[in-house]
């Protein structure tokens, strides 16, 4: 086997209040399929709800842990800031800012971001999201085969105090999107970002723990002091998707605090179990703590923790979402695992039925 190098994102893991909810915004207003409807295996009195492409591809998946008697969590160091969908083109971003504000949802932007454009919202529970373009690309002011290697000063005109806000915030699609057309489809998980107190060190921790490398060093347009700073999958002549990981750097900040409206983990990708099994060794191997790997039905999973304590996982591709139901049938019936299905009278009459 190979040098160890993830692919990217296999999913990003969040933490709601309300399912139905949830399902309600993701699926009705942002057009992301639910595939999976099954409990959280350690919890299995609570939903775990999979959002994804039509199969839950890896790089699509969205998971919520349902734990509405959990308080409202935090943005801090070792935690998740925001989660960025991707779109194709800059209409369909204007598209998506006409229909979230139809269904009473604020939204902040279109912003200029050098490689891509984005607009910022949130969720129901407050979870931080945000919709980019797929383009300009990262090789706009550093060739494609030299990516990460100078710190880029964005210019002027890119930073909170310089922009014409008012010209932003007028800026929208014409005319109603009440259905999603197909240019507006979201293609997944664009970039995470999260808040790190020294990104010198995650640096070093993501090139030799997961294969990353750096694509951008940066400082954040809305905060100039603070340096921002993305790794990728990346070979040296293009970065691949839903593998784009970003850091705002806050040497003292205050550290994240979980709960409803936060993100609980993320997770990359290992395409096979052995693969994952060189992962768990690889990891040990620096010290990290890692779980055993455990079976998730749908992938198999490990988990650590980054320097800053940030809650990883590397979970397999396979055995992937139709393990146990039709293409055609994803995210239609509650699903539980061998081990739960004893239990499945008592676990059904404990969750609310979701429409």
């Amino acid at each position: 086997m190979g040098p160890l190098i993830t692919q990217g994102f296999h999913h990003i893991t969040m933490v709601s209040a309300n399912a139905q909810r949830t399902l309600e915004f993701y699926r009705d207003v942002l057009g992301v399929g639910l595939v999976k409807r099954t409990v959280n295996f350690d919890d299995p009195g609570a939903y775990h709800l999979y959002f994804g492409d039509a199969v839950g591809s890896p790089g699509t998946i969205l998971t919520f842990f349902e734990w509405g008697d959990s308080p409202r969590g935090a943005t801090g160091v070792g935690g998740v800031h925001h989660l960025a969908l991707g779109v194709e083109s800059e209409d369909a971003l204007l598209k998506w800012k006409r229909r979230l504000t139809d269904h009473g949802v604020h939204v902040n932007g279109p912003y200029d971001r050098t490689w891509f454009t984005s607009l910022y919202f949130t969720d129901p529970d407050g979870q931080i999201l945000e919709i980019a373009t797929r383009g300009p690309g990262y090789g706009l002011d550093e060739p494609m085969d030299a990516l990460g290697q100078r710190i880029i000063q964005p210019t002027e005109d890119h930073f909170a105090g310089h922009r014409d806000e008012a010209a932003i915030r007028a800026r929208t699609w014409p005319e109603p999107v009440p259905a999603i057309t197909p240019d507006m489809a979201l293609s997944g998980i664009h970039h995470i970002s999260g808040i790190t107190d020294d990104v010198e060190r995650m640096h070093d921790f993501y090139t030799e723990a997961l294969g990353l490398r750096i694509i951008k060093r940066t400082v954040n347009q809305d905060a100039p002091t603070m340096p921002h700073w993305f790794w990728a999958r990346y070979d040296g002549h293009e970065v691949a998707p839903h593998s784009s990981m970003t850091l705002f750097g806050i040497p003292r900040g205050k550290r994240a605090r979980g709960g409803v409206g936060q993100t609980h983990h993320v997770a990359f990708r290992a395409r096979s179990d052995e693969e994952q099994r060189a992962w768990r060794e690889h990891l040990l191997g620096m010290g990290v703590d890692v779980s055993p790997v455990l079976d998730r039905t749908y992938f198999h999973s490990i988990y650590f923790r980054a320097p800053d304590g940030m809650l990883l996982e590397i979970a397999t591709d396979g055995p992937g979402f139709l393990v146990d139901e039709e293409r055609g049938e994803l995210g239609t019936n509650l699903r539980l695992p061998a081990w739960l299905e004893a239990e499945r009278e008592e676990i059904a009459s404990s969750l609310a039925p979701l429409r």
